[in-house]
């Protein structure tokens, strides 16, 4: 009967029926348009007034090398500047990754303190400050993997959606570095000493757990992805209350998910209180001595880690907590000229990404062997260094 009432109003009514397939025509068009395949390793689309960008290398997990970090610099540069424009949405192509990190490899085949490191880096933090200091509300689909420079390519937009299918870590200490691409700003502001935690282990959060960390604003199904970058290219006139509005009533449909409990929350009381100490072999004495399973685990993972790598970070996260994102982006570009002078990032790198024994040598050996003034130093300018300008 239903059916019979809806066909007799569209026959009475042919002027609705058509404006009817025409919404739904253009839906598919630019559901399809969204997915055309390009060899561009970066796709921007300007629609009307918003921006949407897509990192197109899929096979890489959309891993970020030197021309991608530049054209996007140049790019939101030149939106930012655009009184026209509303919104930018930003996603990764396929859906294993968002963006799986910077291409760390090529950096360590050219060798130490070559000219990519320094270009590389250079051009990454000024594409991290460029997106934290966007006056267009800057939306990330973190669907998949999000790791290091994909880290920070989101964390610092206005809006990060995650999915099901997300997963977020900081693995740095793990290849010889430390949590770069703005971590001393981002996770000294997480809740507690979560942020600490995270960038020391690498731990992986997966999912809704990226919204309950507070590393996400909002969690959608990775199937409504779709729908919901049409409606948010539909806006007129958007701005932050009509962008919020929309990503919250998509938000709305998976509160029995929401209901589930966050995956850390047991071992939040010990991570506040085993982290909280006041250097990391006070850290690694209060993992030694605790009896407990997630100590032991805990202890296991940060005895993998370059020793330098965590006192560094360590350092990086105090001082971060007192710094703004340009600051720490600046001290962090010394950090990382530093780290391209000296064996534990070619040494991390080879060892997982190379030869992929995962028995990497680090030097020094044990965090015993580094004094503050060898940590320090890492925080100074290296000879004939050239500040960060942003």
């Amino acid at each position: 009967m239903a059916s019979l009432t809806l066909t007799k109003f569209l026959i009475t009514h042919p002027n609705k029926y058509s404006a009817l397939c025409s919404v739904n025509l253009n839906r598919k068009k630019l559901i399809r348009n969204m997915s055309t395949e390009s060899t561009e390793e970066v796709i921007f689309e300007r629609k009307d007034d918003k921006g949407v960008i897509t990192l197109n290398r899929p096979k890489q997990l959309n891993a970020l090398n030197l021309n991608m970090v530049k054209q996007l610099y140049s790019q939101l540069r030149k939106w930012e500047t655009d009184t026209n424009m509303r919104l930018v949405i930003i996603k990764g192509a396929g859906d294993k990754a968002f963006c799986a990190g910077g291409d760390v490899k090529a950096v360590a085949l050219e060798g130490k303190n070559s000219k990519l490191s320094k270009e590389f880096f250079r051009d990454e933090y000024r594409l991290n400050n460029q997106i934290g200091s966007l006056s267009i509300p800057y939306i990330s689909f973190l669907n998949g993997i999000v790791m290091g420079g994909g880290v920070g390519l989101s964390v610092h937009g206005v809006y990060r959606v995650a999915t099901e299918k997300s997963v977020f870590a900081m693995p740095e200490t793990a290849i010889g570095l430390f949590p770069d691409v703005g971590g001393s700003h981002f996770l000294p502001r997480l809740p507690g000493k979560l942020g600490l935690y995270l960038g020391l282990t690498g731990h992986r959060l997966e999912g809704r757990d990226l919204y309950k960390a507070g590393i996400a604003t909002h969690f959608v199904s990775s199937e409504r992805l779709n729908e919901l970058e049409y409606d948010l290219l539909r806006l007129k006139n958007a701005d932050l209350k009509k962008i919020d509005g929309t990503l919250t009533r998509f938000q709305a449909q998976w509160e029995e998910d929401y209901k589930k409990e966050f995956s850390l929350k047991p071992y939040i009381g010990r991570i506040n209180s085993v982290f909280g100490a006041e250097s990391i072999e006070k850290i690694i004495a209060t993992l030694e001595k605790d009896q407990h399973e997630w100590a032991k685990k805990t202890l296991e993972v940060l005895s993998k880690m370059s020793p330098t790598s965590l006192k560094v970070a360590f350092s990086q996260y105090q001082k971060g907590s007192k710094m703004s994102l340009p600051e720490c982006l600046k001290m962090e570009y010394r950090i990382v000229q530093n780290f391209m002078s000296n064996d534990d990032f070619f040494e991390g790198i080879r060892a997982l990404l190379i030869d992929k024994d995962n028995n990497p040598k680090w030097n020094p050996p044990k965090l015993s062997d580094l004094t503050d003034q060898q940590v320090e130093a890492y925080f100074e300018a290296p000879k004939d260094f050239r500040e960060l300008q942003l």
